[in-house]
């Protein structure tokens, strides 16, 4: 059984600084390395069987699509980031619907996906019960989904607080009556900045998803926004309809 998490990354290896191993390490991940060569990523893949891969949106011979529809002929399927510099809200659908985890704009912040890569490969390996069919992981795993299909980019710092600040408010429904003097100021701690920066970096998560997410995605969501002509929902009515969501369908399946 391996006890480090294996990443092939589509990235030289000489390109990588101290500082990225270093993060690499303290998710306990083994990286591997693999020329920006769809081909020989399907090899690398199939020789290697890592938990995730992380790779280029456009490779030599075979793209990231191409890798991901090949892969899903087999019994085995990695986790899969695609990674990019084109920020296509159009392009990121496809991306996701065709198997991949995480789409991540470049220059990518590795921390905050290794943090993801280590979520959802520990969400695969756990078995899930009846009796708890929506643990820690498997919530993160939901919101990061849910943030990903409205169209939240996951390269903005609102995104997080708002699946961290979503999350708090399934595990405590109250604090949504309290998001100023509470959500706000715990988000804020453990990133270690101010509330109001964290307000403001949500308001404009929100912003950017309803410039650029799909409309009928943001209709079955928040319907009653876009009907009514109400503009964007609030940052408080954004986190307590997701959470409120998540939270009925965890009491459902429970």
């Amino acid at each position: 059984m391996k006890n480090k998490i294996t990443v092939i990354f589509t990235e030289d290896q000489a390109q990588f600084t101290n500082e990225n191993m270093t993060t690499i390490n303290k998710y306990n991940i083994e990286p591997l390395f693999c020329n920006k060569d769809g081909e020989e990523l399907m090899l690398k893949i199939k020789s290697e069987k890592p938990d995730a891969v992380i790779m280029d949106l456009f490779m030599t011979r075979l793209d990231s699509l191409g890798v991901m529809r090949k892969i899903t002929q087999t019994d085995y399927k990695p986790v899969f980031v695609v990674t990019s510099s084109f920020n296509s809200p159009a392009l990121e659908r496809e991306i996701m619907n065709n198997g991949a985890s995480y789409y991540a704009l470049r220059p990518y912040n590795l921390d905050s996906i290794c943090e993801c890569i280590v979520s959802l490969v520990q969400k695969g390996k756990l078995p899930t019960t009846a009796s708890n069919p929506f643990d820690s992981f498997g919530i993160e795993l939901k919101v990061t989904e849910i943030l990903h299909e409205i169209g939240v980019p996951a390269h903005i710092k609102g995104y997080h607080y708002l699946r961290d600040s979503i999350i708090m408010a399934i595990e405590h429904p109250d604090i949504i009556n309290a998001v100023t003097k509470q959500l706000y100021p715990s988000v804020a701690k453990k990133y270690e900045t101010t509330s109001s920066r964290v307000e403001r970096a949500i308001r404009h998560a929100i912003e950017v998803a309803w410039d650029r997410g799909d409309v009928d995605v943001l209709n079955s969501y928040f319907g009653y926004t876009i009907h009514n002509d109400r503009g964007k929902p609030t940052n408080s009515e954004f986190i307590a309809m997701i959470s409120d969501r998540l939270r009925l369908q965890i009491k459902t399946a429970s």
